[in-house]
């Protein structure tokens, strides 16, 4: 495995009323560290103190302290947490190591309780521990999000190819208005030569001619100014036509919303919360139902109910704070309780024990309807949440769009007014023009009245020309936008397949890492006839919510050989304790390895490691000593003296 960066400072750490400690100051030097002694010696307790100060909550409290106290020196930075008992419950404040412990709970702290090592042993979804600390709700929203991204530059792209199709018939638009131009200034230079020709012939009254000349003026240029008036009217109606389309699209499409209102929303998140906290109680129970299962079925099946330890020397290293350890010897058919400590039947305790068997089943059908329940709101909370913000986005639209509309209704009405006014304007130049025509000047009337709209043809054909020239240029500069645009979107390709292959990336890796370390340990450890334990990535179709998904799952395969050399598979249940313990350790070490917690997290901790012999242990321990800069481990003294001597070593705490 990879071996983390070389740390020369050691850790300090000033310890008070953790565990089972009243005071302890203890300095860490980087490498494997082991905690050597015998049962309530505060090994454990330490470890917790180690965990408080990186930022864990799974420390405890002093029995006889209100008030506990950690402070961490490393690398010239000093982190102090603090424990307060606030009823049953602890709660931690001040600086620590690390902002988020959850992964470093899951994978670095691999006491008794660790819930890595205890999944394995639970038989639990091996892929949803390993992936926990994997935001996937965060990366699907990504996902969307970048899918919209692409999607929007899809559209775009589409425009960008449909308007392009249309640049042919627009530069032979534009090169037609270019030609009819042309022909028109030529026809109205014509126009003005038999115009100059006929004011030649023409002397008198030359006063009113000028003032003629100067009314068909206004006249030509009013006309014009109307038209260029009718054709924004024009666009302006189209452009309100197309605006109140959109508006009734936006009105129908808001209609079909459903309101959110904000306690709605609260109620669903209020009731997530609720569930988790439901989910996280029944896990605990589950836990704590197993391991007493566990340790009672042991004992009856070892038939061994000697006394292991006194009730007064339990200290902190009881599993999850229950004092249910010990059985007195007893016949074979009436056994000293050893809860209650009165002679019972032996089928009592095993009456007992299949009632806490039905409960557990109990308990984990209930989770699984908690998690169904919880799938559900969580969906429903999402489709809210979408709708939710659709809807804000329809609003925000139509509201645009009738103040859009407000202003182009208000637009059209003042031009509608001055084309009005344009209107009685070229009704008193008419007017104007037919009092000063007389049959003397109706020929070079004619011929005016043929240049002016000859003159007011070519402004509207150059007013076309540039509306075109316009267009192909808008369209020109789009296609050159588009190479960017896939670019663009070649990016987002690469990131969506990056997003959607990194949970299966890290589902591989995981699967990887287990199988490659747990090969090389089972060699090193050499367990008879346990041939191969590996887990293998399968796809399961499982309900989610309202829906069936496929899913990935992990399913742990145990390998073992008969005498006669058979392979054959066996189940964790039938695994020895001493085997089960090294399956847990290595699934936490891959779940440390794929979520590279040693670039974030430098203590590793090792705890209850007794149902391994000492010289596994000692091997175990040399197989671990890279991975982490500090390795810490609690060893009974006997366990110890099987490990390196080169290894530190604490005695006394």
């Amino acid at each position: 495995m990879s071996t983390p960066e070389e740390v020369t400072n050691s850790a300090r750490f000033s310890v008070e009323n953790v565990g089972g400690i009243d005071e302890a100051e203890l300095d860490i030097s980087p490498g494997v560290t082991i905690l050597s002694g015998k049962n309530a010696t505060n090994r454990t307790s330490f470890l917790q103190s180690i965990m408080a100060a990186m930022g864990s909550r799974q420390a405890t409290l002093k029995g006889d302290a209100d008030e506990g106290r950690v402070t961490f020196e490393y690398e010239d930075e000093v982190y102090e947490r603090t424990l307060k008992r606030a009823g049953d419950s602890v709660q931690f404040s001040g600086e620590s190591y690390l902002d988020d412990s959850e992964v470093a709970d899951l994978f670095a702290f691999l006491l008794e309780t660790n819930e890595a090592r205890q999944s394995v042993a639970r038989g639990d979804d091996l892929r949803d521990v390993i992936m926990r600390p994997v935001d996937t709700e965060a990366i699907k929203e990504e996902i969307q999000r970048l899918e919209t991204e692409k999607d929007d530059i899809n559209d775009e792209l589409a425009t960008i190819e449909s308007r392009k199709r249309d640049l042919p018939d627009l530069e032979q638009r534009r090169n037609s208005l270019r030609e009819q131009i042309a022909d028109k200034r030529e026809e109205l230079a014509e126009k003005e030569e038999e115009i100059d020709e006929s004011s030649h012939d023409i002397q008198e009254s030359r006063r009113e001619q000028e003032k003629l000349e100067e009314r068909l003026d206004d006249l030509r240029s009013t006309r014009s100014d109307l038209e260029s008036l009718r054709q924004k009217i024009e666009s302006r109606e189209t452009s309100i036509r197309s605006l109140k389309q959109e508006r009734s699209e936006l009105s129908d499409e808001l209609a079909d919303l459903p309101e959110t209102p904000m306690g709605d929303m609260e109620h669903l998140e209020s009731e997530i919360e609720r569930l988790r906290g439901k989910r996280q109680t029944l896990n605990n129970d589950i836990s704590d139902l197993q391991s007493l299962i566990q340790y009672n079925e042991e004992r009856l099946e070892s038939e061994d109910y000697e006394v292991l330890g006194t009730l007064e020397d339990g200290g902190d290293e009881t599993a999850n704070g229950s004092v249910t350890e010990q059985l007195l010897e007893g016949d074979d058919e009436t056994v000293v309780c050893w809860t209650c400590g009165s002679s019972v039947e032996r089928e009592q305790i095993e009456d007992t024990v299949d009632r806490l068997q039905s409960l557990r089943e109990e308990k984990l059908s209930d989770l699984s309807e908690i998690k169904s329940d919880l799938e559900d709101l969580k969906s429903d909370k999402r489709e809210a949440e979408q709708k939710q913000r659709r809807r804000e986005e329809v609003e925000r639209k139509l509201n645009d769009v009738e103040d859009e509309l407000e202003q182009r209704t208000e637009q059209i009405d003042s031009l509608k007014d001055q084309r009005e006014e344009l209107t009685d304007e070229v009704e008193t130049l008419e007017s104007a023009v037919e009092e000063l025509e007389s049959e003397d000047f109706e020929d070079i009337l004619d011929l005016h009245r043929e240049a002016n709209q000859l003159e007011f043809d070519i402004d509207r054909l150059e007013s076309d020309l540039d509306d075109v020239s316009e267009e192909i240029a808008e369209i020109e500069a789009m296609v050159e936008r588009a190479e960017d645009l896939r670019e663009e979107r070649d990016e987002l390709v690469d990131e969506l397949t990056d997003k959607r292959t990194k949970v299966g990336q890290i589902e591989t890796e995981a699967v990887e890492a287990f199988n490659e370390h747990m090969d090389a340990v089972l060699d090193i450890l050499g367990y008879e006839n346990l041939d191969r334990v590996w887990i293998e990535r399968i796809e399961r179709t499982v309900r989610e919510g309202r829906r069936k998904v496929d899913k990935s799952a992990f399913e742990l395969h145990i390998v073992r050989t008969t005498e006669n050399g058979a392979a054959y598979e066996d189940t964790i249940d039938h695994l020895s304790e001493s085997e089960r313990e090294v399956v847990g350790l290595i699934f936490a070490l891959a779940g440390y390895l794929v979520h590279d917690l040693h670039e974030t997290v430098p203590f590793m901790l090792l705890d209850s490691l007794e149902a391994i012999d000492a010289d596994r242990i000692a091997a175990l321990v040399d197989y671990f000593a890279d991975a982490a800069d500090f390795l810490v481990i609690a060893l009974l003294e006997e366990d110890a003296q099987a490990l390196d001597d080169d290894y530190a070593r604490v005695t006394t705490i």
